[in-house]
């Protein structure tokens, strides 16, 4: 039996965030709890959505006490912000940093026997759903306003952990392109580059089935045709890579990842390195690694990328080929795959152990072994 999950409602196009202020009102939410980072809030970004709570006379209070890989801390911090900010919901401003931090505060606000951070950890048994979420992505990317997943950073133990919760699913999101258009081209680049793992990767996981598939070649599809315009900051590009971004996340929420991921989750515990940037630097590298696991589906992969011919190669060529235009797209919008500087020695080991035991890990379509791991990390450096 496979089940799937997504958003009660979902809001798309340019201007979808003028329908915020009437899902706050129909569902009689009172006091509004505003996360987002700082970086939103200086540029501008999150007075889109507080303007119009100002105009329809929404109480609201802001909290932006988030790092790009957010902390246990700025959890904790986030916890006690909400209550005594007395809100009963929270409208999530940004990339995955804010969607993230606040599933974990509304989870942690309505199961308070989960106050410690660590004990959310794979696969826990909350009994209640979160404070209601309407999430507001400002980046393409993530995708998290419509899964089930989040990630936390444990600085004090350099790792971080993956959460997965269906009572953490953001009641409604708003994927309203004209809210990354503010996006730098190396931050558009990146975070498309992880919705594409996204997509590649829920394609090929071992959970993977009829539905998902089709959200996931269509992602890829719509993906591949629209990263290279949105880094151009063009409109029709922008508005590409908003949808793709989202149907990735419809289908790999529901049946999880592989080792692209663990290893990028691993990469930015210890160097920081943001989470697209490190997904994008392993994607064809894994890809490589994983080929021979995946049936024909890399010939799939290989025609959503836009290669042609690819009925009349063999399985090696269109498996090459798929890996190559992967490396190719990654190359025109500006992504080194390489850790070149990035990674030390000393750590790969240790790094390596972390990534075998991340809770992405066993959705590889190819059983991996640590020393599977430190070979692939040491080819890019």
């Amino acid at each position: 039996m496979n089940k799937f999950m997504l958003n009660e409602t979902s809001y798309h196009g340019a201007g979808a965030i003028s329908a915020i202020t009437a899902e706050i009102q129909n569902r009689g939410f009172k006091k509004v709890f505003v996360a987002t980072d700082p970086d939103l809030i200086k540029f501008g970004v999150a007075a889109k959505v507080t303007d119009l709570l100002d105009a329809a006379n929404i109480a609201y209070a802001v909290y932006s006490d988030i790092k790009p890989n957010p902390t246990i801390e700025n959890v904790q911090n986030g916890v006690e912000a909400f209550k005594a900010a007395g809100a009963d919901c929270i409208v999530a401003i940004g990339g995955g940093s804010s969607m993230d931090t606040a599933k974990a505060i509304g989870i942690i606000i309505t199961n308070p026997e989960y106050a410690d951070v660590r004990s959310l950890e794979g696969v826990a048994p909350t009994k209640n759903p979160c404070v209601p979420i309407i999430a507001v992505p400002t980046t393409a990317g993530t995708a998290a306003e419509v899964t089930i997943n989040y990630v936390i950073t444990d600085v004090e133990k350099k790792r971080k952990f993956v959460c997965v919760d269906a009572h953490d699913i953001p009641v409604v999101a708003v994927v309203d392109p004209d809210m990354m258009a503010s996006m730098p081209a190396g931050l558009t680049a990146a975070t498309g580059m992880d919705a594409l793992t996204h997509a590649i990767e829920g394609y090929i996981t071992k959970g993977a089935w009829a539905l998902s598939d089709m959200f996931h070649i269509e992602a890829i599809r719509i993906i591949a045709s629209s990263l290279r315009g949105a880094v151009k900051n063009e409109a029709a590009g922008r508005e590409g890579m908003a949808l793709g971004q989202y149907v990735a996340g419809m289908g790999f929420s529901n049946v999880g990842l592989g080792v692209d991921h663990s290893m990028a989750h691993t990469l930015s515990a210890y160097y920081d390195m943001p989470h697209g940037k490190a997904c994008a630097t392993l994607l064809p590298a894994v890809m490589a690694y994983n080929a021979e696991a995946t049936g024909e589906k890399y010939r799939e992969i290989a025609r959503a990328m836009g290669v042609k011919g690819v009925d009349d190669m063999t399985q090696e060529e269109y498996r090459a080929a798929a890996v190559e235009a992967i490396r190719q797209l990654a190359e025109d919008v500006g992504i080194v795959t390489s850790l070149k500087g990035v990674a030390r020695e000393e750590d790969i080991h240790q790094m390596s152990m972390d990534a075998y035991n991340d809770a992405c890990r066993p959705g590889n379509p190819k059983e991996t072994s640590v020393e599977d791991i430190e070979a692939l990390y040491r080819s890019l450096m």
